[in-house]
């Protein structure tokens, strides 16, 4: 007999205080982390050197969570092991964490709701969340939003939190987002429709009934959505009697918002203030790393809080060095800790360089002339010299090779890097990989160990029910292998591209689509052609008649919009992607120019100013170049225009804004002295600023921010020119630039010719 609903078990909401629980579903259910998942579930993955799960449990404690129950089908040995290791196992943590063994059958989310039904442990309402939550969030507070509402309506079953976030925040996935329409007064979620990257969602449907129901709605794609969700004990029931529902967004939630049976309530909950973000693949993996080291996450940040228990001192720039004194930074490490600390010069020969953004475990060394930027590094690794470490994430006990270069990727544990390899974007290395001298990983390559050579019960518990066939398969194509692992590997290569059955893939788990949630992957080649944008409209516009509206999915200037059962929208889809990049422009051109204006107004050290610019740049996902031109543009516009035409006064005037700001230019993480140039011309000619164009290039010549070279070569290209430009004022404000460059040129080259005088007059006076 099956057990009976825990429905029945609710207390009454207005008794006694209840301990607020929370179910934390451990298990993946995808294949996004492969194979860095092979041997061990995604939720026990490093982010910042703690586990997903203690990432979890931080951001529950943080909320007032009194009982965790983890469910768990992979590896669970090493789940309750990693529990009961961990900080929270203590009494004095006030957290009593239960692990959950699902059965072997639990392939979806909607399986694992079914077998917390089963187990009947839920006797309240409680928090729902994936093993791969980073939140700072106060969930409690959501918890008591919804406690009242079902105190006046019973059938309010489901609060979701979202983030209110701009469409092109960088944790936001590209691949898998979501429209909400929510009733504007009650935020009642009324619509929800899942939206893919590609191909892309162009548009959503929206009952008409819902529209006439309601007579003001907001249409929301400007949420991230967490996976928090605050359940009645009613819904492990509704996943028991509906065993369609398998995603927990796309099938429950969409089941219960469009059933005339259920008659069942779903909210939202939009969380303004705090971070909250899911690390459920590659990509935002490195967002939400960023995010902590950058101290969004606050006070979930790790020299505070941090959820493995280790210990960081935190110094300028977001550098954090383990405090145990056991990490070893080159033969000058006291001294360069000292460096750190101040604005003391330090000689660069024979020291390693730890630049902004960046994590270093315990026991770790760094050898000399090693350079280490925006990465973070496990505890007891080796760090070769005069290795180069970019936007990577190395875990415990690996090694890399003296000259190796690693950017753009995550290195496992226990792995052996050879010397003078190369590891590039996007790629994946497996736990205890050993790759051979000059290796070369190209783009998203992914290597693990043969399946033979994992330790015993490694893969027992996996994730994948296929996962026989996938190594059969696997192991059976390795002719090019030697060439990528170098000699002496004990890897293999994993396939790239789609798989055989990708077609009968969902949607969101296409290979394609899969591309926009991994590491490193720009995905510029995926864009949709007009000709497919104006099909999909008409194709919106030839279901006018039916009971939906039609609405733009993609669309910043309309990701928050308030509808009334009036209203009409005749912009195009090309219009509003249009609107949209402007808006995106527009809003981050806007925060630099504010943080750049109160740079100068509180007159904040050069370092400063530059952690403030990267992190705006990281979240709103721009080019460098745009960074660069706001930095430019600002310095050109602090130099203010003498008004009584002293030359003198006026090269003061420049030469005191240079010295002091000027050094922001190649701080804002990149240096490219001739793209400077380039972005001083073409905003001198915009400005009335365009006749300082020549005294403000000298002057940046002469503190070494450009040099010679870089204005020959800027002088040459076509763009500097002018080339392509419309005849107007700004073409010519251009050649009016370049025409000054090319005096400036003239006058090296009579420089030079004079040296070459100077030089035979001396050897002619030598030989007489």
């Amino acid at each position: 007999m099956p057990p009976k609903s825990s429905a029945g078990k609710e207390k009454d909401i207005g008794g006694e205080e209840e301990v607020l629980q929370a179910v934390i579903l451990a298990d993946s259910f995808n294949k996004r982390f492969r194979p860095l998942t092979v041997g061990k579930p995604r939720c026990l993955l490093p982010v910042c050197n703690a586990t997903l799960l203690d990432w979890t449990f931080e951001s529950l404690a943080l909320a007032g969570v009194q009982e965790i129950f983890v469910i768990c089908r992979s590896f669970p040995e090493q789940v309750k092991a990693a529990i009961q290791e961990s900080k929270w196992s203590k009494s004095a943590s006030g957290i009593k964490i239960v692990p959950i063994i699902t059965s072997k059958q639990t392939f979806t989310p909607g399986d694992a709701m079914r077998d917390i039904y089963t187990h009947s442990f839920i006797t309240s309402d409680f928090v729902l969340v994936m093993g791969d939550l980073v939140s700072n969030v106060r969930i409690d507070e959501v918890v008591r939003i919804h406690k009242e509402r079902r105190k006046t309506n019973k059938d309010a079953i489901m609060t979701m939190v979202v983030k209110e976030s701009g469409a092109a925040h960088r944790t936001r996935s590209k691949g898998d987002s979501s429209v909400f329409v929510l009733d504007a007064q009650t935020s009642e979620c009324l619509h929800y429709e899942p939206v893919i990257g590609v191909p892309p969602t162009k548009r959503v449907r929206i009952p008409r009934a819902k529209l006439a129901e309601h007579p003001e709605v907001e249409i929301r794609n400007d949420l991230i959505d967490c996976m928090i969700d605050v359940c009645s004990v009613d819904v492990p029931s509704l996943f028991q009697d509906n065993f369609d529902y398998g995603d927990i967004r796309r099938d429950f939630v969409t089941g219960v918002l469009t059933s005339d049976l259920l008659m069942k309530n779903i909210y939202c909950y939009v969380a303004k203030d705090g971070y909250a973000a899911r690390v459920a693949d590659t990509r935002s993996y490195d967002s939400v790393s960023k995010d902590i080291l950058a101290r969004w996450t606050f006070p979930l940040v790790p020299d505070d809080n941090h959820p493995g228990g280790h210990s960081y001192e935190h110094l300028r720039g977001n550098k954090y060095i383990a405090k145990d004194n056991t990490v070893s930074l080159s033969r000058y490490d006291i001294v360069f800790l000292l460096y750190l600390r101040s604005s003391l010069p330090l000689s660069p020969s024979g020291t390693c360089k730890i630049n902004a953004n960046t994590l270093i475990g315990s026991h770790t060394t760094v050898a000399p002339g090693a350079i280490i930027t925006t990465s973070v590094i496990g505890q007891r690794c080796t760090i070769g010299t005069n290795v180069v470490l970019w936007n990577a994430y190395i875990f415990d006990d690996t090694t890399i090779g003296a000259g190796s270069v690693v950017s753009q990727c995550i290195v496992g544990s226990g792995v052996q890097v050879g010397e003078g390899s190369t590891i590039e974007r996007g790629s994946l290395v497996g736990d205890g990989v050993v790759l051979g001298k000059n290796a070369r990983l190209g783009p998203f390559e992914r290597v693990s160990r043969r399946k033979k050579d994992m330790e015993r019960g490694a893969t027992e518990g996996d994730e994948d029910e296929d996962s026989e066939d996938e190594w059969e398969e696997i192991e059976k194509h390795q002719e090019n292998a030697p060439g990528i692992l170098g000699e002496g590997s004990n890897a293999i290569v994993w396939p790239q591209g789609p798989s055989g059955d990708d077609e009968d893939a969902d949607e969101v788990d296409r290979f394609d689509n899969q591309r926009l949630m991994r590491i490193g992957d720009t995905a510029s080649d995926l864009g949709v052609s007009d000709d497919e944008a104006d099909d999909l409209s008409s194709s919106s516009d030839s279901a006018s008649s039916s009971d939906t509206s039609s609405f733009p999915a993609h669309s910043r200037s309309s990701s928050r919009s308030s509808f009334s059962s009036s209203a009409h929208l005749h912009s195009s889809t090309n219009t509003i992607h249009t609107l949209s990049d402007a808006a995106a422009e527009s809003e981050f051109r806007a925060e630099v120019k504010q943080s750049l204006e109160r740079a100068f107004a509180e007159d904040h050290s050069i370092d400063n100013a530059a952690v403030e610019l990267k992190t705006l740049r990281m979240a709103s996902n721009v080019d460098l170049k745009r960074v660069r031109e706001a930095v430019v543009a600002a310095i050109v516009e602090k130099v203010q225009i003498d008004a009584d035409g002293d030359a003198a006064a006026q090269r003061r005037e420049i030469v005191s804004v240079v010295k002091r700001w000027g050094a922001l230019i190649d701080r804002i993480g990149g240096v490219d002295p001739v793209e400077t140039v380039e972005v001083l011309q073409y905003h001198c000619a915009r400005s009335a600023r365009l006749p300082l164009f020549g005294q403000i290039l000298a002057t940046l010549y002469q503190a070494d921010i450009v040099e010679e070279d870089d204005i020959r070569l800027w002088h040459t290209k076509p763009v500097a020119k002018g080339e392509g430009l419309k005849p107007g004022p700004l073409l010519d404000g251009v050649k009016h630039c370049w025409a000054v460059g090319g005096k400036m040129i003239e006058q090296f080259d009579e420089q030079e010719s004079s040296d070459e005088d100077s030089e035979d007059g001396e050897e002619e006076s030598e030989d007489e």
